[in-house]
């Protein structure tokens, strides 16, 4: 049985600024930088009660909360305070798996002092506090999938594990959306399959799932019973950052489907701030109604940098390649063929736009 960690910074990058500028905390911040197409990269706990989210445009984010204070990014402070907090867990174990720059998997099934998981998290949390000034929240369970979800049960600074013995009858009640790998597109498909939470979910055989969802719904098939069997992996390396949408419904020409893809460019440029990655590759994924697809790559030498070099190539590759009265259920868009360290600069110049016991 493995002792998995969660844990993942609260409000990472605007608990950050609050922390260095007093005058800020209590108030509603977003971190962003102050142009007609950013979005939002992280939003302070008082930002979020006004709907303030990461993605968001910065220019809705101002309608939602007109006293929003807008904070430009200093990625080289947060990278150093993520590494600061890499340190810390270094001392519990080398099984480190960075998810991005304010999260990361640890595996603590064997320490030398033989400590619970759920000791060493508090342990860890509480270095972060005393010695950063900053909050995290954690979760544990006995593997990737349970620890994350626990991790997000007590936010912001709190803790939770998820038992062996609790599993199952947590994953029954857990809503379909709580699942990792179910977007807005898949929860609403499976809502019209009648499949609501864990314990539709699992009332479903795993031929049913695949045939809906296909290598999602093997996924899911396994981890509403509580299995994932992925080690923590300290030696990963991204290769690429990513996002794709399946629309409610199918958009054909390409005004319909260039407006489709501005919130898909948003998010990937947030994953790409998160991940501190830089590539040279971008790939745009179409997906028709028929499910044939197509993807279509430009590489060069330079990396791909801010909102306007992203979508500007994409939107080039989508009007060069997109078939003009073919449905289009999906898009994606994806960077990669990182850049060497010497050639990335730091991302704070980029335009954004948008148990058994014992655990």
């Amino acid at each position: 049985m493995r002792k998995i960690i969660h844990i993942d910074m609260d409000a990472f990058f605007a608990s950050v600024e609050q922390r260095d500028a007093p005058e800020l905390r209590g108030l509603p911040v977003a971190v962003a930088r102050d142009a007609p197409r950013s979005v939002v990269t992280t939003a302070s706990y008082e930002a979020r009660r006004y709907g303030v989210r990461s993605a968001l445009s910065v220019a809705k984010a101002k309608r939602l909360c007109p006293r929003l204070v807008l904070v430009p990014p200093r990625m080289g402070v947060y990278k150093k305070i993520s590494a600061r907090i890499r340190e810390i867990f270094g001392r519990y174990t080398e099984l480190v798996e960075p998810l991005s720059i304010d999260e990361a998997f640890l595996d603590v099934t064997d320490n030398p002092e033989g400590k619970t998981a759920t000791r060493i998290a508090k342990e860890i949390r509480a270095a972060i506090r005393n010695e950063l000034g900053l909050t995290a929240s954690a979760g544990v369970s006995y593997n990737k999938f349970l620890a994350k979800i626990a991790s997000d049960l007590r936010k912001p600074d709190g803790l939770s594990r998820i038992l062996p013995k609790d599993a199952e009858a947590f994953l029954e009640r857990l809503p379909i959306e709580a699942f990792y790998g179910v977007g807005p597109a898949t929860a609403r498909r499976m809502r019209e399959l009648g499949v609501t939470d864990g314990a539709t979910l699992k009332a479903r055989s795993r031929e049913e799932l695949e045939t809906h969802f296909g290598k999602v719904g093997e996924w899911l098939y396994e981890i509403v019973r509580g299995r994932d069997e992925r080690p923590v992996r300290p030696d990963r390396e991204r290769k690429s950052v990513g996002v794709e949408d399946t629309f409610p419904q199918d958009f054909v020409g390409f005004d319909a489907c260039a407006e489709a893809l501005g919130p898909i460019v948003a998010e990937l440029l947030l994953r790409l701030e998160n991940a501190a990655f830089l590539g040279s590759t971008l790939t745009l994924k179409i997906k028709f109604s028929d499910f044939s697809q197509i993807t279509r790559s430009r590489t060069r030498e330079r990396v791909f940098d801010g909102r306007a070099d992203v979508e500007g190539t994409a939107l080039a590759l989508l009007r060069e390649h997109l078939p003009p009265r073919k449905p289009v259920r999906l898009l994606g868009v994806t960077i990669s063929r990182a850049a060497p360290a010497p050639a990335r600069r730091d991302p704070s110049q980029l335009e954004l736009p948008l148990e058994s016991g014992g655990v």
